[in-house]
């Protein structure tokens, strides 16, 4: 089969059942085997994506409130993505991976079918991913498995996944009380993490403050955030690379009320890599739950991680 991925974890979903000698395209963020990289880009982003977070915030909203219009005209929608018709034409798919559970977080269902509305040549199956709890993203992975004729092994990767969190909750268990933790999505303006993260958080043996299981990600303000007072906060924003939520982090250190928060006081405050981890839905997010418990137990906790995917930032 030919295979496009439009979607991160899709990608590394392919990889881990290794089908990646199938995948003949992939979006601009599928970056992760390095093997993939070589392979042509089917999607481009359409906003700044170099611009601060209030700035992107801005761009978004700004997008959103066109395609509103726009569609109230009955006219073509617009979207914050890309994809490229001609280059779709010439990698014949047979099937094209894609999401519904965000039309800002990655291409989405409704940008392929608009895409193939224009290249009338091809008919690719479409697997649409919707992931909003950790169990959704098993049942993906199943599904990915099925769409490349790997089901068996798709719900073997998915029972060994489940096991290894099994195993870091039994473990973060015998720690001691759970700490109250607050992990940021987005900067400015606040996000609280939603969606399959607080189930992470709880394998790692945390418990949320904001955001709940299968949820979207909420807003917050900084009131909100005062008011909740975490023991631990943890800033993770959702396509943001460690590198990259360094930059703004004076957002947060050069309001009033940041020096407030408790988790500031007992220098208790940690960026992690969530382009690559807590926000990317697929075989990684096991990892993410690790590094967490990592970042909250310290040497308390034997355990390997990638060093270079979370700071403590005080």
């Amino acid at each position: 089969m030919r295979v496009v991925s439009l979607l991160a974890s899709a990608t590394e979903m392919i990889a881990a059942l290794g089908c990646l000698d199938q995948l003949v395209g992939r979006s601009h963020e599928c970056d992760y085997p390095s093997e993939v990289l070589q392979l042509p880009l089917v999607s481009t982003v359409q906003i700044d994506v170099n611009a601060t977070s209030e700035q992107i915030d801005a761009q978004i909203k700004q997008l959103a409130r066109t395609k509103d219009a726009v569609r109230d005209n009955a006219l073509k929608a617009l979207s914050i993505y890309a994809i490229d018709t001609n280059l779709l034409q010439q990698l014949q798919p047979d099937i094209i991976f894609t999401q519904t559970q965000c039309e800002v977080c990655a291409v989405s269902e409704r940008d392929v079918l608009q895409a193939l509305q224009q290249v009338a040549s091809i008919q690719p199956r479409i697997v649409s991913l919707a992931p909003y709890c950790l169990s959704d993203v098993w049942v993906d992975l199943i599904r990915v498995g099925e769409a490349l004729e790997r089901k068996e092994q798709a719900q073997q990767l998915a029972n060994k996944y489940q096991e290894r969190l099994n195993l870091l909750a039994q473990t973060t268990a015998t720690l001691g009380a759970k700490p109250r933790v607050a992990i940021l999505e987005w900067l400015d303006p606040l996000m609280a993490a939603g969606n399959w993260t607080p189930e992470l958080l709880n394998y790692a043996g945390g418990s949320t403050v904001f955001g709940r299981v299968g949820e979207h990600s909420p807003w917050l303000t900084w009131e909100e955030l005062r008011a909740a007072n975490p023991d631990v906060l943890i800033l993770s924003p959702c396509g943001f690379a460690l590198e990259r939520t360094m930059q703004d982090i004076s957002l947060l250190q050069h309001h009033p009320l940041w020096p407030e928060l408790q988790a500031v006081q007992q220098q208790r405050v940690y960026a992690i890599d969530g382009n690559y981890y807590l926000n990317r839905s697929g075989p990684r997010l096991v990892e993410s739950a690790e590094l967490l418990a990592h970042v909250l137990w310290g040497e308390r906790l034997t355990i390997n991680v990638d060093e270079t995917a979370w700071r403590s930032i005080i």
